[in-house]
């Protein structure tokens, strides 16, 4: 067993540990904080298969975050005022079953990762890039520009949404919830790297010439792994949504985009846990720093900085060696 595969271990016994100690302390407002991790971390898990894997920079990953929670926030608020979202030509209802709403806010997120990907894998470099950011900040000024739901001062939900057999106002029993989908995807993440089309993925990340001479599209690759990204991301916005019991247009930002990379950047590009431990650090950052200055990220700039000059593997690379990998 490696030391990467240890320190994962390790790093899922304190996601597990932390909030049972919060709880059996009657600190509810750990729980809280924890479960934000846990959300964004699985936000960056979906865009590592992108950037870590198919080496997709993308700054419209907030597109994304965005439909899965305002997915949320239109089928919760519709169930809520007991008001039908359409009535012609058919009858469409909202709900507040998390089950529905997590697999309409992945099958919409998706859709909308498939057609952006076609059109902006068309290009590479610092052209899809701006196309995603693009992408991203149209959405954003679309949620701006919607009153039906809030426009720019968002959508508030009062009751959290349910789930068969939770609690799910309980701030454990949520935070239980999100924890256990946080380990399925990263189980399934790990197992795509080393499929086969992980490793076709990988190899079209490196050199896509030597994989169109097997006779294997990279267009094509990066456009099933851009879209499989944008589902898990848009499952987080759903979950992140569900959280605050709140979606605005802040959710399709390009600072959003940037935080979700930031996560990837800090715990190490291409490691499963890499977002993990991003989004964990983060979460600290913004917890104790923020209480001492409002301009706290000035800190966190500093320590991006760092790792990208002399830690190029992140944290992880940093603690458990050079190597990437998705153990």
């Amino acid at each position: 067993m490696s030391r990467e595969t240890l320190f994962n271990f390790a790093m899922m016994a304190a996601l597990l540990l932390f909030p049972l100690w919060a709880w059996l302390s009657d600190e509810p407002f750990m729980i809280t904080l924890a479960t934000k991790a846990v959300i964004l971390a699985l936000a960056g898990v979906g865009l590592n298969i992108a950037l870590g894997l198919g080496g997709l920079v993308s700054l419209g990953h907030a597109a994304f975050f965005g439909i899965g929670g305002y997915a949320m926030g239109i089928l919760a608020s519709h169930a809520q005022s007991y008001s039908p979202i359409f009535e012609a030509p058919f009858l469409i209802e909202g709900t507040k079953s998390m089950p529905v709403i997590w697999l309409l806010s992945i099958l919409s997120s998706g859709l909308a990762a498939l057609a952006i990907g076609a059109l902006s894998l068309r290009t590479t470099g610092v052209y899809f890039i701006m196309i995603t950011l693009a992408f991203g900040q149209m959405l954003f000024f679309f949620s701006i520009s919607w009153p039906a739901y809030g426009g720019e001062d968002g959508l508030s939900i009062y009751v959290r949404n349910s789930f068969p057999g939770l609690n799910t106002l309980d701030p454990i029993q949520f935070y239980g919830l999100c924890f256990a989908i946080l380990t399925l995807v990263l189980i399934f993440s790990a197992r795509l790297a080393k499929s086969p089309f992980g490793l076709a993925l990988n190899a079209a990340r490196q050199t896509a010439e030597r994989v169109e001479t097997v006779g294997i599209s990279p267009y094509k690759l990066r456009l099933v792994a851009f879209t499989i990204s944008g589902m898990i991301t848009g499952l987080a916005g759903a979950l992140f949504a569900d959280l605050n019991r709140f979606v605005s247009p802040t959710m399709f930002s390009w600072q959003t985009s940037g935080e979700i990379m930031v996560f990837i950047i800090l715990g190490g590009v291409a490691r499963l846990f890499g977002p993990v431990v991003g989004a964990v650090l983060f979460i600290v950052l913004e917890h104790v720093l923020g209480g001492l200055s409002e301009y706290w990220h000035i800190y966190l700039g500093v320590l991006l900085l760092l790792i990208v000059l002399f830690a190029r593997g992140g944290v992880i690379g940093t603690l458990v060696g050079k190597e990437a990998g998705h153990d």
